[in-house]
């Protein structure tokens, strides 16, 4: 049986017609290149850090947490030179820029 063909032309649309780009059209939209999705915020950095879990005493926890925002940082900080010193003169760990703006332990 022989059917209709069907219309491989597409209907034309009005540019007139298109939906107004607003603000909040701009805001939801995502940005690509390509394929590929361009994600906002900062990019990854070169060295990037690992998320592990530890336990710590709560006193140790509230000590910090009390010191304010970027209170893993400064473990962090402190944890970097406690291997500083247990390793000696002979191999120092890359120094990481202090953080201004944060409170410090003291």
């Amino acid at each position: 049986m022989i059917g209709k063909k069907r219309s491989s032309k597409k209907t034309w649309v009005d540019p007139d017609q298109a939906p107004e780009l607003t603000e909040a059209w701009f805001a939801e939209a995502e940005l690509r290149r390509g394929e590929k999705l361009i994600r906002r915020g900062r990019p990854p950095s070169a060295e990037r850090k690992e998320a592990i879990h530890i336990r710590l005493d709560r006193d140790v926890v509230a000590y910090f947490r009390g010191t304010g925002r970027g209170w893993q940082g400064r473990i962090n900080a402190l944890l970097r030179r406690s291997v500083a010193r247990a390793r000696g003169p002979r191999k120092k760990l890359a120094e990481k820029p202090a953080k201004t703006g944060t409170a410090r332990a003291g």
